[in-house]
């Protein structure tokens, strides 16, 4: 049986409806719509009489058409509609634009009822473009016909959807109306016993409620309804997704001499997350189902020694693994770092080698030929590893290293090159809230290096807030000059290469700053020279850097000149790099203790402690300073004042989460349209999901099949649609 929520639009409201809603909002199905919710809910008010009018008050008047009348505007093309009404105690104009199909119906004489907000033009008042309804003869609201309805409907809430130029809120309400009329009762996929138990309204009910609210009790209830929905279908459809990964077969790996010599031999002692974490991993990798383990911690607390014993655990067996990084720049970074942390002999054994898209074609020859025959245990690379030309013998461990620069494609091609499947470990320096990993990484087991290994030393941040006092801008570099006067190195990092290019890393922009909207600064402020080709020539010319070696990296240099370029850095000749966000992630220089970021509200909080944990490395004391223009109190400062704020990464991730926009965590271009959160927020329903997570497995345990859960097993289906069930299963 057809279940009606999968009926066509254009079968229900039209083709030219359904066609304007799909070019609109990419709607297809009654689901699509129904899932449209209000953004908002307006109050009609008290009826008011024309006579007690007040300019800026939300009103609802009954009324009568007294005269209609079109004129040309005078500015621009069109028209304005222009209606008298009168309740015979006063006269009120509504104004309508370019809307004149409107005189078919508001003729003289009609009555109805108007709400809108009062204004004033040329000192008469008005209501622009009104919502209204009008009666027809003998309406038990008119209260000239003696009705009692009217005070009611006035006090019904008004849902206000979002809209766009071509599909205003009012038409979205009128679409809906059709469809709701018509709507059969639905089998809800919240079993009876959880609703119950959370009081919760069935879907029939919630789905009218939130919108044909009669009172605002009523689309309360039903949100609280939907949110539930929402987060317990998503909950069922990643736990699925995890039962089915394990009922795969994978290839136990068990520690043995590799690791336990490479543990023997380490100059330092592991702390003791990382020894929990190991543990955890190690457990995994025995196990004959696939690890699919996310590890995350700070910046320098030791994720990448964890990979390293898990490689070698893998390598006891004769398998191997691979480390996918996200820039020639950070797999350069790792490839030199476990070489030096393997040593010579144990180097010599493991064979470690690296896959760029950069190499010389006899270095990629030999590379691709070595990873072939098995002779190398550890390989390293960025996207070339997913080339159809790399083949493994025995691929047992897939790393990636800061797995939101890949695409879901990206990382389930690599994994499909294992004979069996691999065990997964995934590696991010950014700390995710508890609400967002069980929300997006719901069927992963997540462990958490909190702890930073010893020696480290804290460091100070501080906003150069130029909106206040542009003559900081100068203080910046010669505070750098001070630093760099101490034997030490720094880096300067912009959003973008020249005025023309903007980021080659799209990711490391914030989300508000793409939209084509830069943040408020001051009108007598110029522009900040926030480009790697107009900032790296006025450095090198500034007074406090006279002299310096200032060199630039970005980007659209070669791989050879890059890596020229940090190994010159690493060692000592080249005091300051003006840079983009290359050097976001692994980019490790002990001496580095500086770091300024220009036009610093153009990055996410995320990015901007990704930077800074570039500094402060080497035991000696790190400064950051955050350069910005934008004005208090707006979004984009409060920003970088957050960052400034707090060295506390998973703090940090909580107020991120809070600062955004509200936006679609799992992402409609990651996830498939369906699978969009609609009224769920991680950022305030952690407890909300929490409990979704506990009803959702309570459920899958008793019927992993959902044999006697058709409506859940059909809502799963839909609502996570096959694009959206490939997403979660990469993940």
């Amino acid at each position: 049986m057809t279940n009606p929520l999968d009926a066509r639009l254009g079968g229900v409201l039209g083709d030219r409806t359904a066609k304007a809603l799909a070019k609109a909002f990419g709607m297809r199905t009654v689901a699509d719509l129904l899932a449209h919710y209000p953004r908002r809910y307006a109050r009609r008010g008290e009826l008011t009489a024309l006579s007690e009018l007040t300019v800026g008050e939300s009103v609802t008047i009954v009324a009568e058409v007294l005269s209609v009348s079109e004129r040309s505007m005078k500015q621009r093309k069109g028209s304005i509609l222009e209606v008298a009404i009168g309740d015979g105690k006063g006269i009120l104009t509504l104004t309508f634009f370019n809307q004149t199909w409107r005189k078919a119906e508001l003729t003289p004489g009609r009555r109805g009822i108007f709400a809108g907000k009062v204004g004033e033009y040329r000192g008469a008042r008005q209501l622009a473009h009104p919502d209204y309804e009008l009666f027809e003869a003998g309406d038990e609201r008119d209260p000239g016909t003696g009705g009692k309805d009217a005070q009611k409907w006035a006090m019904q809430p008004i849902p206000i959807y979002p809209a766009t130029s071509t599909v205003a809120s009012w038409q979205i309400a009128k679409t809906l109306a059709i469809v709701l009329d018509t709507l059969p009762p639905l089998d809800d996929p919240v079993p009876e016993p959880v609703r119950t138990e959370r009081g919760l309204l069935d879907l029939t009910q919630a789905l009218q409620w939130v919108h044909r609210p009669e009172q605002d009790s009523h689309w309360r209830r039903a949100r609280d309804t939907l949110r539930f929905h929402e987060a317990f279908l998503l909950q069922a459809a990643l736990l699925q997704q995890r039962a089915a990964l394990r009922a795969q077969p994978a290839a136990p790996r068990v520690a043995g001499d590799e690791l336990a010599g490479f543990d023997a031999e380490l100059p330092w002692t592991l702390t003791d997350d990382q020894k929990l974490v190991g543990g955890e991993v190690a457990h995994d990798l025995a196990a004959d189902v696939p690890m699919n383990r996310l590890v995350q911690g700070e910046v320098g607390s030791g994720k990448t020694l964890v990979a390293v014993r898990a490689m070698l655990t893998v390598a006891q067996s004769g398998g191997q693994s691979a480390l996918l990084a996200p820039t020639e720049v950070l797999a350069h970074q790792h490839y030199r770092s476990i070489v030096d942390t393997l040593g010579p002999d144990r180097a010599a054994r493991m064979r470690p080698v690296l896959l760029t898209g950069q190499l010389s074609a006899a270095e990629r020859k030999r590379a691709l030929l070595s990873i072939a025959s098995g002779a190398s245990r550890i390989i390293i690379g960025t996207h070339a590893l997913l080339g159809d030309k790399v083949q493994f013998v025995d691929l047992g461990l897939v790393v990636v290293d800061e797995q939101h620069r890949f695409g879901v494609e990206q990382r389930e091609s690599l994994r499909r090159k294992g004979a069996v499947p691999p065990h997964v470990l995934v590696l991010t320096a950014t700390p995710i809230p508890r609400t967002v990993a069980m929300t997006v990484f719901g069927d992963l087991d997540i462990s958490t290096i909190a702890t930073l290994p010893a020696g480290r030393v804290p460091i100070v941040s501080h906003v150069v807030a130029l909106a206040e006092r542009p003559e900081l801008w100068h203080r910046a570099w010669q505070r750098l000059s001070e630093e760099l006067e101490q034997g030490r190195q720094g880096f300067v990092v912009v959003p973008a290469i020249d005025p023309t290019t903007v980021e080659d890393d799209p990711d490391a922009l914030a989300e508000d700053a793409r939209d084509g909207s830069p943040p408020a600064v001051p009108d007598a402020l110029p522009p900040l020279p926030a480009t790697v080709a107009e900032l790296t020539p006025l450095l090198r010319a500034h007074p406090a850097l006279e002299g310096r070696r200032i060199e630039p990296l970005h980007g659209r240099m070669s791989t050879d000149e890059k890596d020229a370029t940090m190994q010159a850095f690493a060692r000592g000749e080249i005091d300051v790099l003006v840079a983009t966000t290359v050097i976001e992630v692994g980019v490790d220089v002990p001496n580095a203790s500086t770091m300024v970021v220009v036009e610093a509200d153009r990055f996410g909080v995320s990015q901007l402690h990704q930077l800074r944990g570039r500094v402060g490395r080497g035991g000696v004391p790190g400064l950051c300073l955050f350069v910005t223009a934008a004005l208090p109190e707006t979004l984009a400062r409060e920003r970088v004042e957050a960052v400034a704020a707090t060295l506390d990464g998973f703090e940090l991730a909580q107020v991120d989460l809070e600062l955004r926009r509200e936006g679609d965590v799992l992402g409609a271009t990651q996830s498939g349209g369906r699978s969009s959160l609609k009224l769920l927020r991680v950022a305030t329903d952690g407890d909300l999901i929490g409990d979704a997570r506990i009803a959702a497995a309570e459920v899958l345990e008793a019927d992993a099949a959902l044999a006697e859960h058709p409506a859940l097993k059909d809502a799963l289906v839909r609502r996570l649609d096959d694009d959206a069930r490939e997403f979660l299963a990469k993940n």
